[in-house]
């Protein structure tokens, strides 16, 4: 996207697993902000010319004398800086103060009492209050560096938050980025807001408009073809570009029978009915089926699909010929994964589970338009073009489709005895107003039977696990509290309406950051 100098907040990342969540409070304040690795920070801020710093957390110990740091110029670009936990830190010490291992760590919930004003807490906090904040570190500042001054405080960090209001520059031992910590929002708001002095009008409209004029810029008159998957990020991705290039572009739906019910219908009827998109539907089911036969190894599985999706796409863009750019959904967190501390940018077909790479015999640019966007980013732009909100706001479901949801061997059989089931259980959270209140909910076909009784029979069927969760980003996951009536409702239906299923359970477990589930 192309951001005017000074509008901008240029995130630097020590590897916090919850970096990206900076990112997201930044943009819901209006303002636009990216994530550079601390070792590719310098040359962020030199294309970025931001008109702020944040400083993430991280894993290391600035103890360690090979721990990461921040580009030292940073600190005299009369911009101003926030420090986050690690963040904290490393100002610390690279501004002349000291950090140091202590026993009293701090995780979890903690109090912090408000000791001075300061820039940072205007109209937040007033000293002399106590705020809960969320706490993770090991390591503490125990003598701050010259400059700075102690404006909060809790019991296991004598200098929780710290300010040089000179410098404008800032230090919370604390993480605001995390809902845990109830004001944190709104402190990072008031960072890039009031100390920086953004207006905070970045708005969807306004990168609607710039990405137009960059796909045009980029593809001039040659052609696209698209890899759709069924999700919301290859298909606002296909209808951004379609607006911006007309029927120079070209979609590839490859349809491995793998979907949910009816979504592979209304993929087509939205690209040829509504948007009257060019589009190549491939009904490759038996293909996808045949070679996913007798494997029961997760990651094989899903190697295979994503391999086979690729070899099915590019023969289909050898048969349109001509094509010069291949358009992906790429997202931003898939951007800050592939330019991580220990690569460069990827280059993969999105499967959402990125298992396939794009072959370089193929010899295709790339237009990724949203590469700068988060999912609620994407539905807000999906929003934006037009896409109708059934479509736009569908719980997210992974490339593999129901491979990843059928533990074991995957046949035609189970697909169907599965998507029977997950339709049964969508209808009855739609049906009671739940879709929106959960972020993802899912059935599993689980590789296990047991014997059962209906009517004056016995059974012996297979057991169906239900998974419905509440989040903001994918990274962390609550289970949903479904009362005890609504989940009696819907496994009765799916044991009375689903041959095959004699039984049925609830899957209440959380999901903490960086797991993977039903694989």
């Amino acid at each position: 996207m192309t951001v005017q100098p000074q509008d901008s907040i240029l995130i630097v990342d020590f590897g916090s697993q919850v970096t990206q969540l900076i990112a997201r409070r930044v943009r819901e304040a209006g303002v636009y902000s990216e994530i550079a690795p601390f070792n590719a920070a310098a040359e962020a801020f030199e294309r970025m010319k931001p008109a702020g710093i944040i400083l993430s957390g991280g894993p290391a110990s600035v103890t360690d004398i090979e721990s990461p740091r921040a580009p030292q110029h940073f600190f005299e670009a009369g911009v101003p800086i926030l420090g986050i936990c690690y963040g904290q830190q490393t100002m610390m010490e690279q501004l002349g103060g000291k950090v140091e291992a202590h026993d009293h760590a701090e995780f979890g919930r903690a109090f912090i009492d408000i000791a001075d004003r300061s820039s940072i807490f205007d109209g937040l906090w007033a000293e002399g209050e106590t705020h809960q904040v969320w706490m993770s570190h090991g390591d503490r500042v125990t003598q701050p560096a010259p400059g700075f001054r102690t404006i909060a405080q809790s019991d296991g960090a004598p200098f929780a938050a710290t300010a040089d209001e000179a410098r404008r520059f800032y230090g919370v031992q604390f993480h605001p980025e995390v809902v845990h910590t109830p004001d944190g929002a709104r402190l990072i708001a008031n960072f890039a807001r009031h100390v920086c002095g953004l207006k905070g009008d970045w708005t969807m409209a306004e990168f609607r408009a710039t990405k137009i004029a960059e796909i045009r810029a980029q593809v001039g008159k040659g052609k696209v073809i698209c890899g759709l998957s069924g999700g919301v990020d290859s298909a606002v991705a296909a209808v951004l570009i379609h607006e911006a290039i007309g029927d120079q572009l070209t979609c590839v739906f490859v349809d491995h029978g793998l979907m949910r019910s009816g979504e592979a219908d209304q993929v087509v009827s939205l690209f040829r009915g509504h948007y009257n998109i060019p589009l190549v539907h491939v009904n490759a089911e038996t293909l996808f089926l045949s070679g996913l036969k007798g494997e029961t190894d997760p990651e094989k599985k899903r190697k295979f699909i994503g391999k086979t999706f690729i070899d099915v796409f590019e023969e289909e863009a050898r048969k349109i010929g001509g094509a010069e750019f291949l358009a992906q959904g790429t997202l931003y967190p898939d951007v800050i994964e592939s330019v991580s501390f220990t690569g460069g940018p990827s280059v993969t077909i999105k499967s959402h589970h990125n298992v396939g790479g794009l072959p370089e015999r193929m010899n295709m640019k790339l237009v990724e338009p949203l590469r700068e966007l988060f999912k609620d980013e994407v539905r807000a732009l999906g929003r934006e073009l037009g896409l109708p909100e059934v479509f736009v706001g569908r719980h997210p479901f992974p490339g593999p489709g129901l491979a990843i949801r059928i533990p074991g061997e995957v046949s035609k059989d189970k697909c169907d005895i599965l998507r029977k089931a997950d339709a049964i259980y969508l209808e009855e959270i739609r049906n009671a107003g739940l879709y929106d209140a959960t972020w993802q909910a899912f059935a599993v076909l689980l590789p296990v039977k047991t014997v059962g009784v209906m009517g004056d029979g016995r059974t012996y069927d297979s057991v169906c696990a239900l998974r419905a969760v509440t989040s903001t980003d994918g990274m962390t996951a609550d289970v949903y509290p479904f009362d005890a009536s609504f989940l009696t409702r819907v496994a009765t239906r799916i044991v009375n309406e689903v041959k095959g299923i004699n039984r049925v359970v609830y899957d209440y477990t959380s999901k903490p950051p960086g797991t993977i589930e039903w694989e």
